[in-house]
């Protein structure tokens, strides 16, 4: 099974994708799914806390992630 994570900006570029497709069983939490991201190709270029939704809610890492959620890796937004 997989977990399916949407990618944005420069998380997309490092991943050389706009989606990841993560080998994990659900129901798990968002600190499972970011510990295998990182050994993904792409994955060293991530922040030590990336910014997480899970169901478009900014969510810790202790969140649940279960079969069918949406979750969305965010990359730091500059404004001006």
């Amino acid at each position: 099974m997989s977990i399916s994570v949407l990618l944005f900006a420069s998380y997309a570029d490092a991943f050389g994708a706009r989606q990841l497709e993560v080998p994990l069983e659900a129901p798990c939490q968002v600190a499972d799914l970011m510990r295998v991201i990182r050994t993904m190709p792409g994955g060293d270029r991530l922040p030590a806390a990336p910014l997480v939704a899970v169901n478009r809610t900014w969510v810790t890492e202790d969140t649940a992630v279960n079969v069918g959620d949406e979750i969305a890796l965010i990359p730091p937004v500059a404004g001006g």
